[in-house]
């Protein structure tokens, strides 16, 4: 697959700034990469769908969206010589936004089909939900707690609700990186800031107005680089 370029120099979004500052979201062959794509778009910023790794390497600012399995992710990454440049990526400072399985592999190693390394940025796991009477996957909206003053979550208030699809969760042993709580049974991570690293559990892509804003909010980041 070719660097697609998702759209020409135009804003998208009558009211939205346009960004000029390149962001790729990465195509492994496993994610929701329409959907986020088109959700930038709506914002006016300036995305391009690639698996190449020189692309990342170029990008500003860089997106890993994911649904499925980890094990399955981490193969594809390594099939497409993407694992050192997601690293690159984020030991340079250029602002990463890890979306659901782009979350999960940041940490050492999954549970999941068995024990599965990870990316190893953050020292942790991925565990799954213990049965609790509650459905899993857990599927559908549900609160965050903001912890702490974050760039990502500008203009979000506290307790809002976002779109939540997973039957894991990432369990940090820094609990200092932790930027969201939630509630399912247990108030587990649902998101995690550290530096020029932010990574989310839920989909802002199909959280309507206010995931579009955090799309936003990420875009700005990348912009004031």
């Amino acid at each position: 697959m070719l660097f697609k370029k998702a759209h020409q120099g135009r804003c998208f979004c009558a009211g939205f700034r346009y960004y000029r500052d390149m962001i790729a979201i990465i195509d492994y062959g496993m994610g929701n990469l329409r959907s986020v794509e088109k959700g930038f778009l709506k914002v006016g910023v300036d995305v391009r769908v690639t698996n190449r790794p020189e692309d990342v390497d170029n990008a500003d600012g860089v997106v890993l969206p994911g649904v499925g399995a980890f094990k399955d992710c981490m193969q594809e990454l390594a099939n497409l010589d993407l694992v050192d440049a997601v690293a690159d990526v984020i030991r340079k400072g250029k602002p990463y936004l890890g979306i659901c399985l782009g979350l999960q592999v940041l940490f050492s190693e999954s549970e999941e089909f068995g024990k599965c390394r990870g990316l190893d940025i953050f020292r942790g796991k991925v565990v799954r939900f213990e049965k609790s009477g509650l459905k899993i996957p857990q599927m559908g909206w549900n609160q965050l707690n903001i912890k702490n003053n974050n760039p990502l979550f500008n203009g979000i208030p506290d307790k809002s609700y976002f779109y939540f699809v997973h039957s894991f969760y990432v369990a940090p042993e820094d609990n200092s990186i932790i930027a969201t709580t939630t509630d399912y049974g247990v108030e587990f991570t649902s998101s995690v800031r550290k530096d020029n690293i932010f990574a989310v559990q839920f989909h802002p892509e199909k959280s309507q107005a206010l995931g579009l804003r955090l799309l936003k909010n990420f875009g700005d980041i990348v912009a004031a680089k």
